[in-house]
């Protein structure tokens, strides 16, 4: 029997907080959910694993949701762990989908935020359910964004 569940939010880790947040504030019309964060502490070390934690951020009102939707909660941590940008197969998370009303102008505001593509925007049929505008964008950290428009 499946637990009793609630999506709540997604985290991602920013190398710069404060420069994200304005980005899919900007782009998305994200909003600030609460107060600004600063944790740490042997609970915090506790749950995550990493000696010492220290992070902040935010969490943000996601597009389409009231004050009760789930949220994007953009932190960073005084010490961070690097790695190269994402690939659309690499194991583990890959993106976050938005819908939108036109694929292409949401790729431009990604760009003029600060962001790029991926590669080049595509439509296609997918049989029994619709025609799919879709490109695969990054925010300014190299995250990737989908942009979505079926009809």
């Amino acid at each position: 029997m499946p637990i009793r569940a609630k999506y709540v939010h997604t985290n991602l880790i920013a190398r710069d907080w404060k420069r994200l947040v304005q980005f899919y504030s900007e782009v998305f019309g994200c909003q600030p959910k609460g107060p600004e964060r600063d944790l740490s502490g042997n609970w915090l070390d506790s749950v995550n694993a990493v000696p010492n934690a220290h992070l902040r951020g935010v969490h943000l009102r996601l597009p389409g949701y009231g004050d009760d939707g789930p949220t994007l909660e953009i932190f960073s941590y005084d010490q961070l762990i690097e790695h190269g940008l994402p690939a659309a197969n690499q194991c583990g998370f890959a993106h976050i989908a938005f819908a939108v009303d036109d694929v292409d102008q949401a790729l431009q505001a990604v760009i003029a935020a600060g962001g790029s593509a991926v590669a080049n925007i595509a439509t296609t049929q997918v049989n029994g359910v619709g025609t799919l505008r879709v490109v695969y964008a990054r925010d300014p950290e190299g995250n990737i964004i989908e942009f979505q428009k079926w009809s």
